[in-house]
């Protein structure tokens, strides 16, 4: 807009401020100057074109000039134009870029002021000596590109103006740095902090921002701090009395960090703020300090012997710095008139070394002056909030904006420069580049800068850039020392942006060295979990137990969980331990006991058997129907054996057959009795004269029963297992600390189906043999079967109790006993009787005896 207007902000007669031609000084840096007002510096070098550029956001113009923002009564901020100055000096020392071509620029001061910034943004789009916007009365005057600088708001301002022009300006992304601070918090397990941020626009922006992450990752905040913009030191401190209740919150909060969001200007207020405590009477602030990179030690003049020992331990993220080789001994040459156009030296010597440089230009000093300044002050003996000796995160920038600039610009040179040639063999001017076609070549610019580091801009503009996690180390007499502890890389996979090496972080004094906590209330110990508190912040909470069968093994945790299968808590509940591997096994002593009694009794009853085999001849063993009885021994060795399939692992055959062969095996048994039962009960009724009963006498019919009877239990155990078969299973609730290795029966009602027509066949058995105990028959073994079918009841009425009250390995061992009791109970009632009188008495095992008992 307006290029080369000419009218009444432009004079015919004006020309250029730099020509070609002017001579190359032998100074540090050869500097050329031109002043439009009162602390605006223009410092360039000569050779055959000039080109002017500055140190704010982006990139230049021809020619091209850095607009540095900060004061001149902050020293700290001379660095960035040592920075800047070094850059072109280096550049316009190497032959390979831009060669033949040099750079200059040009300084203009912002005060911190949105006014003066919306100034010197159209100084530079002024004509030179004069503050007309848009006219440009001569083709030096060329702005390219801006190079922003430490304070956003500035170079937003800025962007305002450099937007219309499409001169080229970069904004650096916070939202890296945001995650950035979340993942801190987390590492170091801070959950409740206290926020401070600048009382503006960016403030507000910034907890916008923050606060959603901050509840998404589990940190709460205690307080927010709005800091007061700064303006001049009396109105800071009375801002701050007018507003000491906020702040004696902010001193007295129980977070022992905080979060603090603001540009170099906040850390001269929170120094006002900590100068005031004592007098106000606030506690020590004795916190961690978690600042962006925007954070900056730089004091004013008047704070220098203020006492900044409560930041100690601060940590930050910085810009990623190296330090070029000659910048050290470049500032080491720096003087006070080490060049007469450098109007912001003059002013900082003044002020950091408290000296007059009138009387050391040999002019008259007046008596209420300062001492005059010896010259021999060096700027790297300052204490660090004055000023640093090593190059800064914000300086570095600085170093690398100029380098961009020009490395664009060599580009765009070849570029244009070929194209030229093969054209028309035309010349290539920079006093015809125009601002926009910049962008193209700084979008693909990649390239080293002398110390190694890359330089390159993503697809959104951004320059790629790391951050480093420093620890700021202060001492009392105002130094200090930066520590980098950790990285921050924005390009590294989700989750591993942030590295910290904890053991080299030097903690505030008050928390004697140790990793300070930052927590609204104690931590929930291992075995406990945590517990909202009504009306408090979700960070807020109380602890409970962890229900029983769950643990928790770190502290803090939401929710109890449960152990794996294969394990079980602990009797404090914070860790899973093995569980053991249960089951009924022929090595312990319980199984060999059941074992061994099972195999004696099947050995009784096979004695029992052989004797009665023996004896088949005589009236006893002939009374009550000898085939019955060998039946009742052969199920009684049966019921015996299968006890044994009870004991060992359990397996899948071994399931499906051992509560099948039990109950079949037992109903055989019991309805064998039965039947022996009736037999007696229908003999003495065949007895009576012309009873219709006497053709049921004989074999048909026990052996009817005993079919039936075994029919129906084959039946249910059929069902069973062709709906819901037993199955090997494993129990991990029942027995803490146990899995037991169990046969699941499938279906309970089936099981229990089993048991209870088992039952109804004995309480038949004992009702029949109950009523007929005393009818006159040799060999009534009504009376035996009477007594042994009470104990069988017994026992499996005992049983059914016992069993569901019992858990793991010794519910298996009440089965087995019951299975061995009951039977033992049916051999020694019945049988052992007649052995008595077979083996012992054989004289009462003859027919006379039977015909006499009978008599």
């Amino acid at each position: 807009m307006g290029a080369n207007n000419t009218g009444k902000g432009c004079d015919e007669g004006d020309e250029p401020i730099i020509r070609v031609g002017d001579s190359i000084y032998d100074d540090p840096l050869p500097i050329a100057h031109e002043f439009y007002q009162p602390g605006d510096l223009v410092i360039g070098e000569m050779v055959s074109q000039v080109i002017y550029f500055s140190n704010i956001q982006s990139f230049m113009e021809q020619p091209s000039q850095i607009l540095i923002d900060e004061p001149i009564s902050v020293p700290k901020s001379y660095q960035h134009i040592l920075a800047l100055a070094f850059a072109v000096k280096e550049i316009n020392e190497n032959p390979r870029v831009l060669s033949n071509i040099s750079l200059g620029f040009r300084i203009l001061n912002s005060y911190y002021a949105a006014r003066m910034t919306y100034k010197a943004t159209l100084n530079l789009l002024s004509t030179q000596r004069r503050f007309a916007p848009n006219f440009k009365c001569h083709k030096w005057n060329n702005l390219i590109a801006l190079i922003g600088g430490c304070i956003s708001e500035i170079s937003a301002n800025m962007a305002i103006i450099s937007a219309i022009h499409k001169i080229p300006q970069m904004v650096p992304n916070e939202a890296k740095q945001h995650i950035g601070i979340v993942q801190l918090l987390q590492h170091f397990k801070w959950t409740w902090i206290a926020l401070s941020a600048v009382d503006d626009d960016k403030g507000d922006q910034f907890l916008q921002t923050i606060l959603p992450l901050l509840f998404e990752h589990g940190i709460c905040y205690d307080v927010i701090v709005r800091l007061e913009k700064w303006n001049y030191l009396d109105e800071m401190i009375r801002l701050a009395l007018q507003h000491r209740n906020s702040y004696a919150t902010a001193f007295k909060t129980k977070a022992n960090v905080f979060v603090v969001y603001g540009e170099p200007p906040s850390f001269q207020v929170l120094r006002v703020l900590a100068f005031i405590a004592p007098i106000m009477g606030w506690p020590p602030l004795g916190k961690v300090c978690v600042a962006t990179s925007h954070w900056d030690f730089a004091s004013v003049s008047i704070q220098k012997d203020w006492e900044i020992q409560i930041f100690h331990g601060t940590l930050s993220f910085t810009v990623h710095s190296n330090q070029p080789l000659g910048f050290h001994e470049f500032m080491q040459k720096i003087r006070p008139f080490w060049h007469k156009e450098d109007v912001f030296i003059q002013d900082v010597w003044e002020q950091t070394f408290a000296c007059s440089l009138k009387g050391s230009n040999g002019q008259e000093v007046e008596a209420e002056q300062k001492e005059p300044c010896t010259l021999e002050e060096k700027l790297e003996n300052l204490p660090g909030v004055l000023f640093e000796k090593y190059m800064t995160g914000h300086s570095y920038n600085v170093y690398k904006a100029v380098y961009a600039v020009a490395h664009a610009l060599n580009a765009m040179y070849k570029s244009s420069s070929r194209h030229r040639r093969l054209a028309s063999g035309e010349r290539f001017a920079f006093q015809n580049v125009q601002p926009w076609q910049v962008h193209r070549f700084l979008k693909s610019l990649v390239f080293n800068i002398s110390v190694g580091d890359m330089v390159h801009f993503d697809e959104h503009g951004e320059l790629v850039s790391g951050f480093d996690v420093t620890n700021w180390i202060t001492f009392p007499n105002g130094s200090l020392t930066r520590l980098k502890v950790g990285q921050l890389e924005p390009l590294a996979p989700p989750g591993r942006e942030l590295t910290i090496n904890d053991e080299q972080i030097v903690w505030h004094p008050s928390f004697n060295q140790a990793r300070p906590l930052s927590v609204c209330n104690d931590n929930c110990n291992p075995g406990f979990s945590r517990k909202k508190k009504e009306g408090e912040k979700f960070c807020c909470y109380d602890c409970a137990p962890c229900p029983e069968g769950m643990i928790s093994s770190q502290q803090d945790v939401d929710v109890c969980v449960n152990c794996p299968e294969d394990q079980y808590p602990n009797k404090d509940q914070t860790q899973c331990v093995p569980r053991i591997v249960s089951f009924l096994s022929y090595k312990e002593n319980l199984g060999i006991i059941l074992v061994v009694l099972a195999i004696s009794l099947s050995v009784i009853t096979t004695l029992v058997l052989g004797i009665f085999l023996k004896h088949k001849d005589t009236p006893i063993v002939k009374a009550n129907n000898r085939s019955l009885t060998y039946i009742l021994l052969i199920s009684l060795l049966l019921c015996f054996l299968c006890s044994l399939l009870f004991i060992g692992q359990p397996g899948r055959v071994i399931c499906l057959l051992r509560q099948m062969a039990f109950g079949l095996v037992f109903s055989l048994a019991v309805s064998t009795v039965l039947a022996k039962t009736v037999t007696v009960v229908v003999a003495f009724m065949a007895t009576k004269p012309g009873s219709s009963i006497r053709k049921w006498v004989g074999k048909g019919l026990t052996n009817s029963i005993v079919l039936f009877c075994c029919f129906i239990q084959a039946a249910i155990c059929a069902l069973w297992l062709s709906t819901s078969p037993p199955f090997p299973d494993k129990d991990t609730h029942s027995v803490i600390g146990e899995i037991i290795l169990e046969c699941n029966e499938g279906s309970a009602s089936m099981f229990y189906s089993v048991l209870g027509y088992m039952g109804s066949l004995a309480t038949a058995s004992f009702i029949v043999a109950f009523f007929s105990r005393k009818l006159p028959d040799s060999f009534n073994e009504a009376k035996f079967i009477t007594f042994s079918m009470l104990v069988f009841c017994s026992v499996w009425l005992s049983f059914v109790p016992t069993y569901l009250s019992t858990k793991g390995k010794y519910m298996v061992a009440v089965e087995i006993f019951s299975i061995l009791a009951s039977s033992a109970g049916l051999l020694g009632c019945i049988f052992s009787p007649k052995c008595y009188i077979i083996v012992l008495r054989p004289e009462l095992n003859s027919r006379e005896q039977m015909i006499r008992k009978k008599t």
